[in-house]
């Protein structure tokens, strides 16, 4: 069991996961380097919305993932880091695919050499499920078959083998953390769950969404952050790729049902083709499988699907100045 008296870089620390991960590091006694976005804004994303007594104890540094140099800067000092720093929209990768490898591969390839150069004895990389693309079998396990269906998991895709690479190669102690879908306070409007939480707070009768039929297993985004931290604490989770899984699928028009029902029951789903995915892009079946996380580390997830949305729910209600309800979020 590592202690809590290491530092750790958190790559991606301004976004939604990392704002959390950076949260629940701090209030375990970890000393936490914030790697953020270099802005003239000196904007450090969700960051800005962390208590005081949380950012009196959270180092920023600001960067840029795709510069080797910044990279190993901000490494140094730190036993450990925790890689998150990515761009994540599928439709987006579809006119920007050079720029999801620059972030996603070249970002990733940055940390891996300042990693080896300085000795950092762990190096967490953050995978994603689209890895996987459409479900072959379920529940989906970490031996499961790669599909790069968009842009985006394609760099997911080649991200990941770079880091076993580095273990393979150079044993350096890679750990690929692959979340299923994850959900909660300060997800962009980008994702489907804020998408339709924050039209049906704006009022709006007509929900606009893509296809229906998909069903993902989601996580509640505290609860993936302590999945990283429980895959730190355990030695065994070296050299591994382990899935953040519940095990449990909801399709997306049942979850738009469900909160149409708690929200506005006037409100009805309409198809809008914008937000279509090509149809062999379209992950059609998310489930995971969690068996290896159950038995490498003492994670167990601590909420259920209905206490994670209410607290989305809740979250977005008092912050929809920070959401752009009218126009569709690549």
């Amino acid at each position: 069991m590592l202690n809590n008296s290491k530092k750790i870089l958190v790559t991606g620390s301004d976004g939604f996961i990392g704002s959390h991960l950076t949260e629940e590091l701090v209030k375990k006694g970890y000393q936490v380097k914030a790697f953020v976005y270099y802005n003239s804004f000196n904007n450090w994303g969700w960051l800005d919305t962390l208590p005081t007594d949380i950012m009196k104890n959270v180092e920023i540094f600001q960067g840029d993932i795709r510069d080797p140099n910044g990279v190993k800067e901000a490494l140094k000092g730190c036993d450990a880091v925790f890689h998150l720093a990515a761009l994540i929209a599928i439709p987006f990768s579809y006119h920007s695919p050079d720029t999801y490898v620059d972030t996603n591969i070249k970002g990733t390839l940055n940390v891996l050499q300042a990693s080896r150069a300085l000795g950092t004895q762990r190096v967490l990389v953050t995978s994603t499920s689209e890895v996987y693309g459409t479900a072959q079998y379920v529940p989906i396990d970490e031996k499961h078959p790669y599909q790069g269906q968009s842009p985006y998991s394609a760099t997911k895709i080649g991200a990941d083998r770079l880091a076993e690479s580095f273990y393979r190669s150079f044993e350096l102690p890679v750990t690929i953390v692959r979340p299923f879908n994850t959900y909660g306070p300060r997800q962009s409007a980008r994702a489907v769950i804020p998408t339709i939480i924050t039209q049906l707070l704006a009022g709006k009768e007509e929900i606009k969404l893509g296809s229906l039929t998909p069903t993902r297993d989601f996580n509640f985004v505290k609860d993936t952050a302590n999945g990283f931290i429980s895959i730190y604490h355990s030695e065994k989770t070296i050299g591994q790729e382990i899935n953040i899984a519940t095990q449990k699928e909801i399709s997306i028009g049942q979850l738009a049902e469900e909160l149409i029902r708690q929200i506005n029951p006037n409100a009805q789903i309409i198809c809008d083709e914008q937000r279509l995915r090509p149809e062999k892009s379209e992950v059609n079946r998310l489930l995971g499988c969690n068996k290896k996380i159950l038995k490498l580390t003492d994670w167990k997830p601590q909420y259920t699907f209905e206490e994670g949305l209410r607290e989305t729910i809740e979250f977005l209600r008092h912050n929809m100045d920070k959401y752009k309800t009218d126009i569709y979020n690549l």
